[in-house]
């Protein structure tokens, strides 16, 4: 099954410096600006075809999730891999989101008030991944008790891709799934 990118407000979230970075350590090149508003990147190819990716300058432009959605289509044909596993090597954060995952640890609590950290495990960009967040209170004490049963739970916050490990800010709405 092929899947298509085409959420607006996870494409905007999508760093320009990110993105560049991407294309200069996969073999694309700059090659020339088109217009004042964009560059345009090319790949050759082994069969002396070219790839051609058109990235806009700016990441305030009315048309820049479709322009992120494009290069997203043409890197997933010059590479022949799935756009979710390019767009997960390019998500550096998704503000507002809910995440489904199993509370896998929980590390030591602070001392000073309940609260501390939990790791869960949850599908981020189809594909399985720790996520690190700091929870306090009634959530915490739900995290436990979903801990201990192993019961899924959903949490929503603003998902940060650190390196390669993600971290759940402003966690929020903690609930057990009821649809398990």
């Amino acid at each position: 099954m092929k899947i298509t990118v085409k959420d607006s407000q996870t494409l905007e979230t999508i760093k320009l410096n990110q993105l560049r970075n991407y294309l200069q350590t996969h073999g694309w090149h700059e090659n020339q600006p088109f217009l004042d508003n964009a560059t345009l990147w090319h790949k050759p190819t082994a069969d002396a075809e070219e790839f051609e990716i058109l990235l806009p300058n700016r990441e305030n432009l009315g048309d820049y999730a479709a322009r992120i959605r494009e290069a997203i289509q043409t890197l997933e044909n010059a590479e022949n891999r799935p756009q979710l596993e390019i767009l997960s090597e390019l998500l550096t954060r998704i503000p507002n989101t809910t995440i489904q995952g199993i509370v896998m640890q929980i590390h030591t609590p602070n001392t000073d008030k309940l609260s501390g950290e939990i790791t869960l495990i949850g599908v981020i960009a189809d594909k399985l991944r720790k996520i690190q967040t700091s929870l306090a209170d009634k959530d915490y004490i739900l995290a436990i008790k979903a801990y201990q049963e192993r019961l899924p739970i959903l949490c929503s916050g603003d998902l940060i891709k650190d390196n390669n490990a993600f971290i759940l800010t402003n966690p929020h709405n903690l609930t057990l799934d009821e649809l398990w």
